[in-house]
């Protein structure tokens, strides 16, 4: 723990400040985000019913995901900017509510346009709670405890895609379109009301006793502005996060296809590109937990920069048994930086009160990377999706610049 976050825990407790149990926050934060992206994740293995049923063609449903990647590059500032103004609790239950009027568009959808209109919808109910979980967790753990609870409300969106693709084939054959739209906005409604019941509306009073216990309290008391978010640690930092969430991404959406053009069985090859987001349940939570034993966070994400380009190398041109140990150090070390990015991100802010422009920033870039993920390595792989060693060798070299630029970046 540093000086300033021990005194700013000395200074709390003297204030009669306490702090949430930071495992009790990062599981009802971590089931807040499993409800939305199972919401997220309810298109991709019912696709092709949808085409069906919306009578829409491949390109018109390619929109049904890409259209929350979109969503989070033009609203997670103006996320952070509520966030800032109402409370990052009370903006995350809005989150939650957004979500289920987003599910009842498209459950009374009667077009493909008014469909991707109510995904839309979803996903600004997913870039609003992916901007405020982090800042809930600044303010309600102790600082010396914010990696774990980081590292354990970091594996939501694995799990929610994870849980969605399990159970979303099994619902929709069961209950169909109406029936899967209902259940899973359901979940989002008892997901907010343990939100507004466990977590506590505390944030002011953590961010206070932070703020006295800052060396530089006098500057702490004016309003956040961009620009003391955007330093040179800070884009340096953000050039690592891009890349990792191109890697990512590259790897989720078109390594089941290049897969199966090499005659892989689809089911195979769906948890092949799955399997690193399913090894993140131990990998994100163990970093976290390592970080805030040795007070460091920067070593545990340069080691997991550092074997993301060459692990989406090996998956995209390996069938042998070089492709599963990309896939078990992708999972066990690259998805371990997860939760790293965000309590790292937290480290590099001068001040506390700066979390929540600062986490609507963040959120933009993420979902630059995911959109470099899929439109820059699509035009990589060409038209026909088989320029794999050319692709995977960008991806590598972009993977390691990514390293480079987080060990440059000056954290702890």
């Amino acid at each position: 723990m540093s000086r300033q976050e021990g005194a700013a825990c000395k200074k709390a407790s003297k204030q009669g400040v306490r702090y949430q149990n930071p495992i009790l926050v990062g599981v009802v934060l971590l089931f807040a985000g499993i409800s939305v992206a199972m919401i997220q994740y309810k298109v991709p293995t019912i696709m092709t019913s949808l085409m069906q049923e919306f009578s829409m063609n491949a390109e018109a449903a390619s929109w049904l995901m890409s259209i929350f990647t979109l969503m989070s590059i033009f609203v997670a500032i103006p996320a952070g900017t509520l966030a800032q103004k109402f409370g990052a609790k009370r903006m995350m239950i809005v989150a939650s509510c957004i979500a289920i009027v987003g599910s009842l568009i498209g459950l009374a959808s009667g077009t493909s346009a008014l469909l991707i209109a109510s995904r839309a919808v979803e996903g600004v109910a997913l870039t609003i709670l992916t901007t405020c979980g982090p800042i809930i967790v600044q303010q309600n753990v102790q600082p010396d405890k914010i990696g774990t609870t980081m590292g354990v409300w970091g594996i939501w969106g694995c799990l929610g895609s994870t849980i969605a693709a399990v159970l979303t084939p099994t619902i929709f054959e069961n209950m169909g379109f109406s029936g899967l739209w209902i259940a899973y906005a359901v979940v989002a409604a008892i997901a907010a009301i343990v939100v507004l019941l466990v977590i506590k509306d505390r944030g002011i009073k953590v961010s206070e006793a932070l703020e006295a216990a800052s060396a530089d309290a006098v500057a702490a008391a004016e309003p956040p502005r961009y620009r003391e978010v955007i330093t040179k640690d800070v884009l340096l930092f953000f050039v690592g996060f891009a890349i990792f969430n191109i890697c990512l991404l590259a790897i989720l959406s078109f390594v089941p296809t290049i897969l199966q053009m090499q005659n892989f069985d689809p089911t195979l090859s769906g948890f092949i590109s799955t399997a690193p987001m399913l090894l993140s349940v131990v990998s994100s939570p163990l970093f976290g937990v390592v970080s805030d034993k040795i007070g460091r966070v920067k070593p545990l994400l340069v080691a997991a920069m550092l074997v993301m380009g060459p692990c989406t190398f090996l998956m995209y041109t390996n069938t042998g048994a070089l492709l599963w140990v990309a896939v078990a150090l992708m999972g066990l070390i690259g998805m371990g930086g997860v939760g790293m990015f965000l309590s790292g991100f937290a480290k590099l802010l001068p001040r506390p009160e700066l979390a929540s422009i600062g986490m609507g920033v963040m959120v933009t870039v993420q979902g630059l990377g995911q959109f470099l993920g899929t439109f820059l390595v699509q035009a990589l792989l060409g038209p026909d999706l088989t320029n794999w060693f050319f692709a995977g060798m960008v991806l590598m070299v972009l993977g390691l610049v990514g390293t480079v630029a987080l060990l440059l970046c000056k954290m702890r």
